[in-house]
């Protein structure tokens, strides 16, 4: 369960005075997630999602992705709105952590997305970039092409050798491929970067939430579409790709925000490296992780496979496009 801080009552009562909300009627750990303590909050005056920042998220990027999140609420847009304390701020503090509380969005999120959420989930993401892009902030990727030679350490590449044979040197390959040809002067804005299924919910096949920008960044627009050809249209396995919903992501996309010619040549080396990413921190996780634990990170093998699949596409039309 990914409560890590459990608040008592006292603890609760007190946070809540700094709000203007109501009393507080009940609260629920949400086992969901790995990176912070979740929580169902019910008041007074509704209900709404309570977390409690734990240490991999840094405090000072939090106003960031708060500002992201609150702009893109007040647009319209199916996102959760934070709500400001007492003292105005989105951020209060708890137990000695940062925390917020932001308004209860309906819906679930798809194990198994079909055409038509991909399609939906297309265009909420391009109605997200159109929405973001006279945003003020700007926050550097902090995981992007530039860290993952670093992310390649001796030890993660033993790991690596050690999860498949001649994976290291296939590896190495990607990060010379992807230095070589990462495209530059591609449009650029604010980013999701992390759209994968469990951050989006649905009432049937429409988007009711985009949720978690914790991730939130400033670079390539194309390469969050990118990130989500790997996380919405590939089966279980990670090696057989849907064309069927790559092509309903794209389209979707363009309905909102058609690509321009250099974005749609890009799509296969940004596709590649956004499965580089997910890869490397999947495999370091996974190597940090003592046997027998009982939560195991998700297996980093689904992300070699998908690499596999993306050193061999030409084109967009190999993803749908």
């Amino acid at each position: 369960m990914a409560v890590y801080t459990d608040l008592t009552d006292e603890e609760l009562s007190d946070l809540m005075k700094r709000y203007d909300i109501g009393a507080p009627l009940t609260i629920k750990g949400i086992a969901e997630g790995v990176e912070n303590s979740n929580f169902f909050l019910e008041t007074e005056a509704g209900r709404f999602i309570l977390t409690i920042f734990e240490k991999r998220v840094n405090a000072a990027d939090l106003p960031f992705f708060m500002g992201v999140l609150e702009a893109v609420a007040n647009a319209g847009l199916p996102a959760a709105k934070p709500i400001r304390g007492s003292n105005g701020s989105m951020i209060q503090q708890v137990r000695g952590k940062p925390c917020s509380i932001v308004s209860f969005l309906p819906g679930v999120s798809a194990k198994r997305p079909n055409a038509a959420q991909c399609r939906a989930v297309g265009a909420a993401l391009a109605g997200l970039h159109n929405t973001l892009t006279n945003h003020a902030g700007q926050r550097a990727n902090s995981l992007g092409p530039a860290d993952w030679k670093r992310l390649f350490s001796a030890e993660i590449a033993q790991a690596a050798e050690a999860l498949e044979p001649n994976l290291h040197a296939l590896v190495d390959s990607d990060l010379v491929a992807i230095a070589e040809n990462w495209p530059k002067n591609l449009p650029t804005g604010i980013i999701h970067a992390d759209l994968f299924p469990d951050n989006v919910l649905f009432l049937r096949n429409e988007v009711s939430g985009l949720i978690d920008f914790y991730f939130a960044c400033t670079d390539i627009l194309a390469y969050d579409l990118a990130v989500m050809l790997n996380a919405w249209c590939f089966e279980p396995s990670g090696r057989e790709f849907d064309l069927i919903k790559g092509r309903s992501l794209i389209s979707g996309y363009e309905s909102i925000r058609p690509l321009s010619t250099a974005e749609t040549v890009a799509i296969p080396i940004l596709a590649r490296g956004a499965a580089l990413r997910f890869f490397l921190t999947r495999l370091i996780d996974w190597n940090a992780t003592p046997a027998g634990a009982l939560v195991r990170p998700k297996d980093p093998r689904d992300y070699s496979a998908r690499l596999a699949f993306h050193r061999n596409a030409k084109t967009i039309g190999d993803y749908g496009g």
